[in-house]
């Protein structure tokens, strides 16, 4: 996977959600919903119906690694209101680890 675009998202009970697994055993998750730090906060059934996601990203051994790739002032697990091109971004870095 190279870019958002390649990501399969899935229809959720709150919206839209993908992982990838990279080769370097990192995994990224995007997801978009009602309750989730995306725009919009509604439940819809397509990435493209969304212009913003919540990230996490956790390294091979399962440990949340999200606040090392993307610094987030508030702390904790996730990335609220990432863009499709700032996921981009993070996707390099990811590959690059």
């Amino acid at each position: 996977m190279t870019a958002f675009k390649d990501l399969k998202f899935e229809k959720k009970w709150y919206g839209v959600g993908a992982h990838h697994k990279f080769d370097n055993g990192i995994t990224i998750s995007v997801q978009a919903g009602e309750g989730i730090y995306s725009t919009p906060r509604e439940d819809h059934s397509s990435a493209d119906d969304y212009s913003s996601f919540e990230i996490a990203i956790w390294d091979k051994n399962g440990e949340w690694i999200t606040q090392d790739i993307v610094p987030n002032p508030n702390g904790g697990e996730v990335a609220g209101w990432v863009s499709r091109e700032n996921i981009d971004e993070i996707i390099s870095i990811i590959k690059s680890k």
